[in-house]
């Protein structure tokens, strides 16, 4: 698959994606959600979308950051497993319900929104609902371009 247009080589494209990178890296810094917890957001997210540049870059940084490879291939069904925490599982959720907006109507369900409000404080909710929107700005762009998955080393963007 070729890409469509060589996003890392424009200006204006490498401008948009600084800024989505640092507000990126201003939740990661300053959330006490766990990382990995955030990396399986960030995943689920880019696997609903279609996203096979992001979804072979967070599967490869969970596993680089020691994450097991049974629960990095299991979240992509993680309603049919028992490897995940209640914590988890409702991120993971509203993951979905935020990812799947147009699909749902009304949006994240107060269920759901409640679920994850068991397990996380308001900060940490902003945290989640920032890394959602995030990443799915950045699976538009990888599916709208055709960004392929497949060559992404661990730690080659920061």
């Amino acid at each position: 698959m070729m890409p469509r247009l060589n996003l890392p080589a424009s200006p204006l494209a490498g401008k948009a994606l600084k800024y989505i990178a640092s507000a990126s890296k201003a939740v990661f810094d300053g959330t006490t959600v766990p990382k990995s917890t955030q990396d399986m957001v960030l995943l689920r997210a880019s696997q609903i979308n279609g996203c096979g540049f992001c979804t072979d870059a967070h599967s490869k940084d969970l596993l680089h950051a020691g994450e097991s490879p049974v629960r990095v291939s299991l979240v992509a069904a993680w309603r049919e497993s028992n490897v995940f925490t209640d914590a988890e599982r409702a991120a993971l959720e509203l993951t979905e319900q935020g990812t799947r907006i147009a699909d749902a109507a009304g949006g994240v369900s107060d269920e759901a929104w409640a679920e994850a409000a068991k397990h996380y404080n308001d900060e940490e909710l902003v945290a989640l609902v920032t890394l959602i929107s995030l990443i799915n700005a950045s699976n538009r762009l990888g599916v709208i371009t055709k960004m392929a998955g497949g060559d992404y080393q661990p730690g080659q963007h920061g």
